[in-house]
Parts: C-alpha cells; structure tokens; sequence
C-alpha cells in the first residue's frame, strides 16, 4: 500500500498515531499487502499480454493517450512489486525491521531499507496519479486536436520532474536534520503529508471536470462532423462516458480509504493521549481502514486495466506480429471509398471540396478512436453498426 506513514515510520521518534497502526498486526497486515498486491501483479501482466483469437495491444503511434495508458500500468506494476519487497521482508526478517526502532548509529541498513523501499513505492504511485491527470488533460487536447506525440515529452517532464520533486521535498523536511534524530510535532510532517496527496486530490478535482468537458466536446464533433446526431454518434459518446466513469471511479475506491485514514489519524494525533477509552471507535475506524489500505491500494493496476481495456482472457499468445495501426487501415479505406462524399454536386473546384471533407472526416475519426481504442468490444459493436468505423 502507499501511505506517508511509511515514511513516518522510518524515524526512531515516530507520532503515537503512527505506532498505532503499524504496529498493529504487522504479520497479517504485511500478508494482505503481498497477497493483494501479487493478484494484481499477476492479473495486469495478464490482460496486457496479447491473446489467441484477438488483434494484439495496438499501440498507436500518433496516439500519446494510449502511451499514458501503459505508463499508468508501468507504474502500477512497479509499485506492487515494491509493495510485495518491502511486505516480505518485513514479514521474513522481523528483527531486522525491529532495528529501526533503535536510535543508533552502528546499523543503518534497517532505517536505509525502510526509507528506500517507502521511497519507491510512494514515488511510483504519486507519478501514476499525475499520468492519471496527464491522461484526462491529453483526452480533452484530442478531441480539440491540439495534441500528439511532442506532447508526450511535456507529460513525462511535468509527471517524473513533479514525483521527484515533492518526494524529495517532503522526504527532507520529514528527516530534518536526520533520519537518526527526526524533529517531532505535526507541523514538521504536514508538508511531507501535502506533497503526497496533493496529486491524490488533483487527480479526484481536476479530472472529472476535465472528462466532463472532453464529452461534451466530443458530442460536439460527432455533431459537427455531419450536421446530425444520429444512434451511433450517442451510443460512441455514452461508450466514451463510461470509460472515464470507470476510471474515476476505480480511483476512487482504491484510494478514498486513504484519505479517510489519515484524517482519522490526524485527528488522533491532536488528542493528548490517543489510548483514552472515548477514542476507541476512531481507533478501531482507523485499523480498520488501515487494513483496507492494504487491500485496496496494490489493486488498482488491475482494476484500471479493466477500465482501460475491459476483460481481455485468458488464451495467451506469445508469438510475435506485426502489428497494424487501427487508423492508418481507416485512413486508407475512407480515402479509397469517399466515405463522406458531399450531397451537393458543386461546379467549381469539387475535387478539393470533397479532399477537405474526407480530410477533417478522417481527422474526427482518428481523435475519436483514440478515446476509446481500448474498449474491444464497444469497437467490436460500432463496428457492426455504423461504417465509419469499418477498419478499426
């Protein structure tokens, strides 16, 4: 799982509040983070892999949607396997860990360990959430074709410069001066606690309000495009709606206990003492969460790559293809057919009217198509149904 607590943990003065839920049933806890977090591992390399009977992963080429897709899972991946490091060896060498509770300056593998392994898995999941935000900002910037690949090298410069940046910041001032002798009160470790989770609540402010106008554009260019709103333009804008719907609403159950936790264990931390009898439900609310933390937190490699792709199967297909770019066959097949040739039967210049038309046909298509490549079977069912996706 990925909490500031985490880090919090590494130094020898550590909060009450802390202490309370690390200490609480470490060998159950670490068990349902490697359990969970090794579920998700396995499920998400699964429904990356190509399988028998389907089209292999496309990745598009003039898409940076779909390269945000697979650095979101990229980073999940990494994070679970930081999630089940850390967990085993907490769980197979208790004593080592029992290390960093002692001040001392003789054996520092311990503390370096602990900040090392909380480092990794802290970073990975605060650069998926801005890939996260990245992915909503990049949907609307398509959909208004104000993007494509030299977008990408913006993405990646904001998502890691940012990650690096506000883990780096937070992990000093929570460690200042030392890790050996960490400063106590609650107004040192706030700012390392803001660096966390301000991606967290960027991501569950910014991208519904992003998503929200990305539809609303795309109704708009499926309007435009024809002059008419017909059955399949509304079935592709619902199909668009519901993938955003699915994303935000992945993040949202993997991550709220998170927030719940920590302002119960913030609250906690402002009481004089945390093991008063009145306090005994939030303490109970706080382990409780905890836990689920630990459940919920690794699984959102998979669950996002149900959102993204749906249930891609089992079969496994390991043989290399070579592998088609879904809008370069439409592009050719609607510049060969004419698909959107125009009713009036103009004197002059005809040839270049029509050149414009298929032009900007081709160019709603291709941004449409990168909102919602991944869904196989919704472009297996607008396939079927309407021809401007004939090649896809």
């Amino acid at each position: 799982m990925a909490s500031p607590r985490l880090e919090t943990y590494c130094c020898p003065n550590r909060d009450a509040a802390t202490q309370l839920v690390m200490n609480f049933q470490p060998e159950v806890f670490c068990g349902v983070c490697i359990g969970s977090a090794s579920i998700s591992l396995l499920l998400t390399i699964l429904q990356l892999l190509p399988k028998k009977g389907q089209s292999p992963r496309k990745m598009p080429k003039a898409s940076s949607s779909s390269t945000i897709l697979l650095l979101i899972s990229i980073c999940d991946i990494l994070g679970s396997l930081g999630i089940i490091f850390r967990s085993s060896v907490w769980l197979g060498f208790p004593g080592f860990i029992a290390n960093i509770s002692v001040s001392n300056g003789t054996d520092v593998l311990p503390s370096t360990f602990c900040v090392g392994s909380a480092m990794w898995i802290q970073l990975l999941y605060s650069a998926g959430f801005w890939w996260l935000f990245c992915y909503a900002v990049d949907s609307y910037l398509v959909v208004r074709r104000s993007a494509g690949l030299s977008t990408i090298v913006l993405y990646h410069m904001m998502t890691w410069g940012l990650a690096v940046l506000l883990c780096v910041e937070g992990i000093a001032l929570l460690y200042y001066p030392s890790l050996s002798s960490c400063e106590n009160g609650m107004e040192h470790a706030i700012p390392h606690y803001i660096t966390t989770y301000v991606p967290l609540l960027l991501v569950l402010v910014a991208n519904p309000i992003l998503f929200r106008r990305t539809v609303s554009a795309v109704a708009s260019l499926l309007k435009g495009r024809q002059g008419i709103y017909t059955e399949n333009e509304r079935r592709l804008g619902t199909e668009i709606q519901m993938r955003f719907f699915k994303i935000m609403l992945v993040f949202v159950i993997c991550w709220t206990s998170n927030i719940i936790n920590e302002t119960l264990l913030f609250y906690l931390e402002m009481q004089p003492d945390i093991n008063e009898l009145p306090l005994k439900n939030l303490r109970s609310a706080a382990l409780i969460t905890w836990i689920i933390m630990g459940v919920l937190n690794p699984m959102q490699g998979f669950l996002f790559t149900l959102a993204f792709y749906g249930w891609t199967g089992w079969r496994v297909d390991l043989k290399w293809r070579k592998r088609e770019i879904p809008w370069e066959s439409m592009s050719s097949s609607t510049a060969g057919e004419n698909a959107y040739p125009s009713p009036v039967n103009y004197q002059g210049n005809i040839h270049d009217s029509k050149k414009v038309l298929t032009t900007d046909s081709q160019q709603t298509d291709e941004a449409i198509s990168m909102l919602s490549e991944a869904n196989t079977s919704s472009d297996e069912r607008l396939t079927r149904s309407s021809p401007i996706y004939q090649g896809w």
